[in-house]
């Protein structure tokens, strides 16, 4: 693929994006391109070694806030009639209630999935403070003469401890794979946003 080809087809993935973002990240490729060219590169070896236009493309709308993307779209091409104006103001009820449920789905979506890491978290949580609890029950029944007791109490805290080393770290790994997930999702709907577009 040639210098041209490449920053073509990016413009053209990054069509959904503001005018202004857009220009930015055309003529820092292209002037990243350039360099790689007055290095001795061939054309072709230099847009290779930059990487795929698809992956460049979803970094960029992963790293452009939604709100940028959001306000790009909503904002007519053309001023509109008066007509349109009306049939706007008429549907209203309609399509902003929709628009309410479906914001209100996405958040309902966002904080199960962030109270299922605060529900695991406190489980390990509780278990770490298990150890102190058994150890100083322990205490106590050995000092009332209930050394049976106090052992009990001390193996519970050590099970309890031994626990929480394991739910820490799967604690750990469900929180990374909800960040990942949560990052998905935003650039899935992102990208919602530049297909539609696209396809204009």
């Amino acid at each position: 693929m040639r210098k041209q080809e490449f920053l073509d087809e990016l413009q053209m993935k990054l069509s959904g994006l503001p005018r202004k973002d857009i220009e930015e990240r055309i003529a820092f490729y292209s002037e990243i391109l350039d360099d790689r060219i007055e290095e001795g590169y061939a054309e072709e070896d230099a847009v290779r070694e930059i990487g795929s236009v698809d992956e460049i493309a979803t970094q960029i709308i992963a790293d452009t806030p939604f709100s940028k993307i959001a306000k790009e779209r909503i904002r007519p091409k053309r001023r509109l009639s008066v007509g349109e104006i009306m049939l706007l103001t008429l549907g209203s009820p309609i399509w902003l209630s929709l628009l309410i449920a479906a914001f209100a789905v996405m958040l309902s979506l966002y904080v199960a999935l962030w109270s299922v890491v605060i529900s695991l978290w406190a489980v390990f949580a509780s278990l770490a403070v298990c150890l102190i609890g058994g150890v100083s029950a322990c205490v106590v029944f050995i000092v009332g003469g209930n050394a049976a007791s106090g052992v009990a109490m001390l193996a519970t805290g050590i099970v309890c401890a031994g626990l929480s080393i394991f739910m820490f770290y799967g604690c750990k790994a469900v929180t990374s794979g909800i960040l990942m997930l949560t990052k998905k999702m935003a650039i899935w709907l992102k990208n919602c946003f530049i297909k539609k577009e696209i396809a204009k």
